[in-house]
């Protein structure tokens, strides 16, 4: 994690974003105090040109030749022309400046954000949605940055050219400067009315947009169930849906801003008028000469565009708003499961004892416990099956060993340890997991396999994939090891893709190796080749595989039945057939089925 990334706890937007823009602080100032500085400079051309016109005035007045004032009329243009050029350098730079600070810190942003969804825990992927966090990496995190780069560099531009302007104006002559500037008050309340009008819009449609991108992240990520039920069109519907409701949210939010966008222009246009008649009576009256006017003249947008630009300020800013806040949301988020200070180091392997004490559990927001009261013991090297019907507890209970979640009572121990009391990251280093919903990434096979530890070489890869029963069909693929397989696997059949994710938990030569219905796939003699395979592993590791196949719970040294969240039969094959329980019924509804599959 970065350390010149600041979590923003609960301070302020801006001081969160401060924080976050360590290291590039004082560019920032800089270039801040160099808007003002190129604004006030905003007054070269006006200033001069009245320099000018009175030059021509004077030689007009005194009947003196224009010639005699060439020199003063040639150093006031250069001055003029000069210090323009100056000012559009400094505006270059400051430009660049603005940039380059909002693209690091975006970068750092970005990264922060996701190392923290990387550490978040279970309970946290259950409550925010894949397309959510698309957004907030992408969408909201631009407008955090389009802030820095914009929405910030144009408040500082528009005050600053505002005031100046402003002090130049009573400079010049306090009375005009007041009948210019007597509207400008009532502009502040229309702004401050649009703000507030604004603000919840702008949060609902970032919910839109967010909604928008999860639609379309399922039904990318879901394609083969959309063509498995020609569901082509029911989807195109849907996600038009989203995208219509999105669309009226972003035209409500632009009908808000248009609403009070002519009373802006309004105010703003009224200037030049006020000049023309104020500016108008007082040459008359005597009380302002022509140089003036020019000035005023030449200034009078330098009033009226800030006026424009706050409302189109003030709608961005709103974008910021509801974007930051969301982005602040997973800063503010902390994991549940997270390693003690006081954790254990265990940088050896574990010896593979597994203990649950009189554990319970059950999800956020669940009314009934998933697990109840689970007294089972587990010895070092020994294989264990955990059968029961779907639903009563056996995924839940696996991932108490390498903390997914932790239970409400009692513990859960590995080596006579607490297994909250391990560091998080020795715990899992520990355990290999391979679960029925296989995830392979855009990578190649062997990339696959040696995903938890990038250093293996291509001789341990092929032991590993000879092990989970991969081999022969790898050595088929166009490319063997190095063909790419498509996100999730695509181009991999079921029993494949669980193969290859039994090769990359046995590649990490876990301690504690647990299949989650791994080989429900596969056929009788590739799951043969594997159970042999993993009697015969070059490392000691405790196994505990969760299985609804006899063939392959009968050879394990003992088997748990579960049953409503409880262990109700524990013991070897023999015994609990002997025993005339749920397993035995199973064993002869398999059996059963089998016999006539055969005599059939």
């Amino acid at each position: 994690m970065d350390d010149n990334v600041k979590t923003p706890g609960k301070k302020s937007w801006m001081r969160w974003l401060w924080g976050n823009m360590q290291g590039h602080r004082v560019m920032y100032v800089i270039a801040i105090l160099m808007t003002v500085v190129y604004n006030i400079m905003q007054l070269i051309v006006p200033y001069f040109s009245g320099e000018i016109v009175s030059l021509f005035q004077e030689a007009a007045r005194t009947g003196t030749p224009l010639s005699e004032k060439l020199d003063e009329f040639i150093l006031n243009l250069v001055l003029m022309v000069g210090l323009t050029l100056v000012r559009i350098t400094i505006v270059y730079f400051t430009c660049m400046a603005y940039e380059y600070v909002s693209q690091h810190t975006l970068y750092k942003l970005r990264n922060f954000l996701f190392d923290k969804i990387e550490h978040q825990d279970m309970n946290f992927y259950n409550e925010y949605r894949t397309g959510d966090l698309m957004t907030r990496l992408t969408g909201d995190l631009d407008a955090v940055r389009h802030n820095v780069a914009w929405v910030i560099k144009s408040v500082v531009d528009s005050f600053a050219l505002f005031v100046a302007t402003a002090i130049y104006f009573f400079i010049m002559d306090w009375l005009l400067a007041l009948c210019i500037l007597s509207i400008t008050p009532l502009l502040f309340l229309v702004i401050l009315k649009f703000k507030h009008a604004s603000a919840e819009k702008h949060r609902i449609l970032r919910d839109k947009l967010s909604g928008l991108n999860t639609d379309a992240q399922e039904n990318i990520s879901g394609n083969r169930v959309v063509k498995a039920f020609a569901r082509e069109e029911y989807e195109k519907e849907k996600f038009n849906r989203s995208n219509t409701s999105y669309a009226e949210a972003n035209m409500d939010t632009q009908r808000t801003w248009l609403k009070y966008f002519p009373v802006i222009e309004t105010f703003a246009n009224l200037l030049p008028v006020i000049l023309l008649l104020a500016g108008g009576l007082f040459i008359i009256n005597g009380r302002i000469g022509i140089p003036e006017y020019v000035s005023f003249s030449m200034l009078i947008w330098a009033v009226a565009n800030p006026m424009r630009q706050l409302g189109n300020i003030m709608n961005e800013f709103q974008r910021f708003a509801a974007a930051s806040k969301k982005v602040m949301e997973i800063y503010n988020s902390q994991a549940g499961i997270v390693s003690k200070p006081d954790a254990v180091k265990h940088p050896d392997r574990f010896k593979g004892l597994i203990e649950f004490d009189h554990v319970s559990f059950g999800y956020e927001g669940g009314s009934v416990p998933v697990l109840r009261d689970i007294n089972l013991k587990i010895e070092p090297g020994q294989t264990v099956a955990i059968i029961g019907e779907t639903g009563c507890g056996k995924t839940s209970l696996i991932h108490m060993i390498p903390r997914f979640y932790d239970p409400e009572n009692g513990i859960v121990k590995i080596d006579g340890i607490d297994v909250k009391d391990y560091e998080l990251t020795d715990l899992r280093h520990n355990i290999g997991l391979a679960t029925q919903d296989v995830l392979l990434y855009s990578d190649t096979i062997e990339g696959n396999i040696a995903y938890g530890d990038s250093s293996l070489s291509q001789d341990e890869v092929v032991k590993y994939a000879k092990y989970s029963a991969a081999q022969e069909f790898i050595d088929k693929m166009p490319e063997g090891y190095d063909t790419i397989v498509g996100e999730r696997g695509v181009g991999l059949s079921g029993g494949q893709k669980q193969r290859i994710s039994l090769a990359r938990a046995l590649a990490i030569k876990p301690s504690i190796l647990i299949l989650d219905d791994t080989t429900s796939a596969v056929d009788m003699e590739t799951e043969k080749h594997i159970r042999d395979s993993l009697s015969e592993l070059d490392f000691n590791c405790t196994k505990i595989i969760i299985a609804q196949r006899i063939s392959t719970t009968k050879y394990c040294d003992k088997i748990f039945v579960m049953g409503g969240g409880r262990i109700i039969e524990e013991g070897t094959h023999k015994e609990l057939c002997a025993k005339g329980g749920y397993y035995a019924n199973l064993v002869s509804l398999q059996t059963g089925l089998e016999l006539r599959s055969i005599t059939g």
